[in-house]
């Protein structure tokens, strides 16, 4: 195995649930009531599925601009306040993986220059080689795209890669795209159907550090 992909919203960093709140307040906002719960519905999915997700559940005429234009609000007054808030042992298991010269990427259905805030903000972005975007790719996850590409930046094979992932979507993107998956829920937790593939679920991704740190 010579690289680890890591999801980012949350896997990385405890941000489900803000965005949850985002949509509670736009859903509000849009006159549909209180819509986190779409969130769960959304899990993974890039800017396109999330609003083809909206427009069956709210009938075609929703105003997905409105949705964006409401979450963003939200999430600007929340960030600039509070700062992105990584999840337990993310620094320790990027630390451990970069000491034993493995290959690094970011496989993450947000737009780019979101995850590059965030990546800045936690100070992590120098430890990837990578970040894979949701718009650098045509099919949103549980489709394979963005591991493909991120295993293809990386100069290496699907298959030499453990991929890190907190959402259904996501973990049926990594094993489409035949990496070995690592699951450490957050909002989600494994169903049967995941559970056949995945590794784990482990607690937090310092529990992965000391997994890891086992096997050698």
């Amino acid at each position: 195995m010579k690289a680890f992909i890591f999801d980012m919203d949350g896997l990385m960093f405890d941000t489900e649930r803000v965005f949850v709140s985002a949509w509670d307040y736009a859903g509000e906002k849009m006159g549909v009531g209180k819509a986190g719960y779409m969130c769960l519905k959304t899990l993974g999915m890039n800017t396109a599925a999330c609003e083809q997700a909206w427009r069956d559940e709210f009938a075609e005429q929703v105003d997905t601009a409105a949705l964006w234009a409401y979450s963003r609000e939200y999430m600007d007054a929340y960030y600039s306040k509070y700062t992105v808030s990584a999840k337990k042992g993310l620094h320790d298991l990027l630390t451990y993986l970069r000491r034993k010269g493995y290959k690094l990427a970011v496989a993450s259905s947000t737009k780019r220059a979101t995850v590059e805030k965030h990546l800045l903000s936690a100070g992590v972005r120098g430890y990837f080689d990578a970040v894979i975007t949701g718009d650098m790719v045509e099919k949103s996850k549980p489709e394979p795209d963005i591991y493909l590409r991120a295993a293809m930046e990386l100069g290496v094979k699907p298959e030499e890669c453990y991929a890190l992932e907190d959402s259904r979507n996501g973990l049926l993107s990594a094993h489409a795209a035949g990496m070995k998956v690592i699951m450490v829920p957050d909002l989600w937790q494994p169903d049967d159907v995941v559970k056949q593939f995945i590794l784990g679920p482990f607690e937090s991704l310092l529990d992965v550090r000391d997994w890891l740190v086992a096997r050698q």
